[in-house]
């Protein structure tokens, strides 16, 4: 879609803002397969499409809605894009998707603000005929959810334990065992736990060996939450970490699961007089900021989700129900959200380190301006 490449340039310079999360468990089939979960009767070409987004406090949400907003149009459709407000209240998002279903959307795509509160409003748009596409976040407890669309955050999670073992390897300065700390995302959020439990299949056998020693023992997923995904969480959380646990010994690494966290948490190290630059740090999202932090040495790695490529999958998901043809899927097995299993397009992504930087982002010009300025 030529207007979604164009808008994902142009969204491109928005600034870094915090994260809210990205986007349920398992992992897929190769993303390059496809199937079907049934084709529907279609509808009207020039139908009404709605997006509920959970709000502009991430700069990939806004991406997002832009993108959504001219490719929809692009595709033929009324495009209805809204946001629940930054204040975090998952009833305005309610009150946003009950609208869309009494004006007659005859798709929903939901970003949920908190997926495990929306039971009410899919079952009023199961009993009016509408489909509900999960975006980026699973849908959780109801069978009203008739596809999910995301990159595929398992693998996500593993990316970022490898790459925070590759980043001790290289950055530490020493041999194991290495001294490191868990983060998780928002409780609320059912991508934190995939996140989580794809980087502790790696991580786990080498803190059970030996390997990594999480020093504040804190290694359940309750434990390491960070509620809202906010900045000022993790930092907090960071500072009486490294207060209790580190004001002698050398913490080495933190499993960041997104880039707004890592940037606090880099933040609080420095604060406690800490070496960054033998400090690993993961992330995810590509933030602006993040990816400036990256080429300077600081945070070590990051995860590159181009938000154009999944709303472009979406609105060609879109295209098929309108068709009444089969949409495709390629994991009808892994995503089950407490009621059903959910059938699930899944997009890869990538791992971002200094070193492929230019590579990854060569599709961006933004980023991969920040990349050459720092070569």
């Amino acid at each position: 879609m030529k207007k979604i490449a164009l808008a994902a340039a142009a969204l491109a310079t928005v600034t870094a803002l915090a994260l809210t999360g990205c986007s349920g468990s398992g992992r897929t089939a190769d993303p390059s397969a496809s199937g079907d979960a049934g084709a529907s009767a279609g509808f009207a070409a020039d139908s009404t499409i709605g997006v509920a987004l959970p709000d502009k406090t991430s700069e990939n949400w806004v991406l997002a809605g832009k993108l959504f907003e001219d490719g929809l149009k692009e595709a033929g459709f009324k495009g209805d894009v809204q946001y629940a407000p930054a204040s975090n209240t998952v009833a305005e998002q309610q009150n946003q998707i009950s609208a869309m279903i009494t004006n007659g959307a005859k798709v929903i795509v939901i970003g949920a603000k908190d997926g495990k509160q929306l039971g009410t409003q899919l079952q009023q748009a199961a009993d009016a005929g509408v489909k509900i596409i999960a975006y980026d976040r699973l849908i959780e407890n109801t069978p009203n959810v008739d596809y999910y669309v995301a990159f595929d955050n398992f693998k996500v999670g593993e990316l970022q334990g490898q790459a925070l073992l590759d980043g001790l390897a290289k950055r530490s300065g020493h041999a194991a065992p290495w001294n490191v700390e868990l983060f998780s995302g928002s409780p609320d959020d059912a991508n934190s736990a995939v996140f989580f439990d794809g980087a502790m299949k790696v991580l786990q056998p080498k803190i059970d060996d030996g390997t990594l020693k999480v020093v504040s023992g804190q290694t359940a997923i309750a434990q390491t939450a960070t509620q809202g995904w906010k900045a000022e969480n993790a930092q907090s959380r960071m500072d009486s970490l490294l207060a209790a646990n580190y004001t002698s010994a050398t913490i080495d690494g933190v499993l960041s699961p997104n880039d707004t966290l890592a940037r606090a948490i880099i933040t609080s190290v420095k604060q406690a007089g800490k070496d960054i630059s033998t400090f690993t740090v993961t992330g995810q999202d590509s933030e602006v900021e993040s990816v400036k932090s990256i080429m300077a040495g600081e945070q070590y790695s990051t995860i590159n989700k181009d938000t154009s490529l999944l709303v472009e999958q979406t609105i060609k998901m879109i295209g098929q129900l309108q068709k009444g043809e089969d949409v495709d899927v390629n994991d009808t097995e892994q995503y089950n959200n407490g009621v059903k299993v959910v059938p699930a397009y899944l997009l890869k992504p990538v791992i971002v380190t200094k070193e492929n930087a230019a590579e990854a982002y060569a599709n961006n010009p933004t980023l991969l301006d920040i990349v050459k300025a720092a070569q």
